[in-house]
């Protein structure tokens, strides 16, 4: 099976349902971020501190990374910057392209894994932000490895991903309040799945999700050559049991030694 693929279609369709991360920043959002009052998040809610950004974005290169849906990318380029937006999902960028002819943006689109950056010559960008993204992805240090490259010498790398505990508990037992540990880190969604389970849970058109190991997620970065200068956690809001014990997404953000 081609989970990237796969999970192509599966983002489209979601785009088409107007889930949370496929919806568009409105205008006023727009309109402060070009004033200087913007943010975003990598994340859930919690926004990334602007002490991880440098003071003006005017000039700064910057690849959004499997980051479509129209929300980070519009505000950074509100804010001065020079974006590029790479996804898999062609909708998902579509939502980036509706808010900058919208706005009277200028950013770029590239329909793209996360995964190949090779269309982007080396030390091309000065910021590479990207958002909840590589549980997608069955292996993350491609991912690292093709930042690390593009991002020009003392680069920034701001990135959010899952922490791994989230994928240890049964789903199923989450959903009626119960916290059950059956999964093994790394794995996915459909481990321990029968075939018919299996089958049943590719025809639902979700996408299929890949739990990582802290040490892939951190010191990934860290053997890529991304030293790790900041690191937060965020969490559902409340909405999951797990928020009651614990942070289920953790944000870092790393620098290309020169």
């Amino acid at each position: 099976m081609d989970y990237i693929e796969y999970n192509r279609r599966a983002w489209d369709k979601k785009v088409d349902q107007g889930v949370r991360y496929t919806r568009c920043v409105d205008s006023a959002t727009i309109e402060k971020a070009k004033n200087g009052d913007w943010s975003i998040s990598v994340t859930t809610d919690k926004p990334v501190p602007r002490s991880w950004f440098p003071e003006s974005l005017n000039g700064q290169r910057i690849l959004c990374l499997a980051s479509g849906g129209g929300q980070q990318a519009p505000v950074l380029a509100a804010a001065g910057a020079h974006v590029t937006v790479l996804d898999v999902s062609e909708k998902q960028l579509g939502q980036d392209e509706t808010v900058a002819r919208r706005e009277n943006l200028t950013l770029s689109t590239v329909q793209g894994s996360m995964t190949d950056l090779s269309m982007f010559d080396d030390e091309s960008f000065d910021i590479v932000i990207n958002p909840v993204s590589n549980l997608f992805i069955k292996n993350i240090q491609p991912v690292w490895q093709g930042a690390a490259r593009v991002l020009k010498k003392n680069g920034v790398m701001i990135t959010g991903f899952t922490n791994p505990l989230v994928f240890m508990f049964d789903p199923k037992q989450e959903a009626d309040g119960r916290l059950v540990v059956s999964n093994p880190i790394p794995g996915s969604t459909l481990h321990g799945l029968s075939y018919e389970e299996k089958q049943a849970a590719i025809a639902s058109g979700e996408p299929v999700q890949f739990s990582h190991t802290l040490e892939d997620q951190i010191q990934g970065q860290v053997e890529a050559g991304l030293l790790i200068a900041g690191l937060y956690e965020d969490d559902f809001g409340g909405s999951r049991p797990l928020d009651r014990y614990s942070r289920s997404f953790i944000a870092t953000r790393s620098v290309k030694m020169g």
